[in-house]
């Protein structure tokens, strides 16, 4: 009896809470957005600061041939200025199920990146977007030379994979062949990853890259929650 009446109290309280924030946020929203006293009897206005200047980002389309061909798109980075410089580090994006490299382009991930210094590469997986299915990419070993001939035919070199549900059956067998062709691994709820036991697990070997040229923890976050959105959309 004493838990259920505890039980009643809490709730009342979260009830009570709900309706005053309620009935208090938007008196508060509109204070905080109206000019001080103080600014009011200098005669001055409240200025909001000027958001900062766009940058054109241009996203290029290619194919490269084989079985089977491979559609992508890649943001080369650039500086403040739009200016193209050598890029910090090189980010490939795979793809769910539901979704194709044109996805990363329309939630602003390729020009994210581009715009802080680094070379964005996202490919249609086969039987996605532009990308033809095949049977050449039924087994691991299929799958993980395709990967590799993406990366070797664009001049990839320890890169990180970003990589979210569906595309686990390339970047798993991938990162157990060849981790230290990586310079870091960013999974997304992947699936495969069963396949291989927790010793397979502990014995990939991380690349010898540069401490500064890591993938800063705010690009990290946005690449994470666009995917993380692409999934909950889907």
């Amino acid at each position: 009896m004493n838990f259920l009446r505890n039980r009643l109290v809490v709730l009342g309280l979260v009830l009570l809470a709900t309706v005053l924030l309620y009935l208090l946020l938007p008196s508060i929203r509109q204070g905080s957005m109206e000019p001080s006293l103080d600014v009011q009897r200098m005669g001055l206005v409240a200025v909001s600061p000027p958001p900062p200047p766009a940058i054109n980002v241009s996203v290029r389309t290619g194919q490269l041939p084989g079985d089977p061909p491979l559609f992508f798109r890649e943001a080369l980075p650039v500086d403040g200025s739009g200016r193209q410089i050598l890029p910090r580090l090189q980010v490939v994006l795979l793809h769910g199920q539901a979704f194709s490299s044109k996805t990363w382009e329309e939630l602003g991930t390729l020009a994210l990146l581009a715009t802080n210094g680094y070379q964005a590469l996202a490919v249609d997986l086969p039987g996605f977007g532009n990308s033809p299915d095949s049977d050449a990419v039924k087994t691991d070993q299929h799958r993980v030379d395709l990967l590799g001939r993406f990366m070797e035919a664009l001049g990839v070199r320890t890169a990180v994979l970003l990589s979210p549900s569906m595309s686990g059956h390339y970047s798993i067998p991938f990162l157990m062949k060849h981790s230290a062709q990586l310079h870091g691994f960013i999974p997304i709820a992947p699936v495969g990853t069963r396949s291989y036991t927790p010793q397979q697990y502990q014995g990939i070997q991380p690349s010898t890259v540069p401490r500064e040229s890591f993938l800063p923890p705010f690009l990290l976050c946005a690449a994470l929650l666009a995917a993380l959105w692409a999934l909950h959309s889907w």
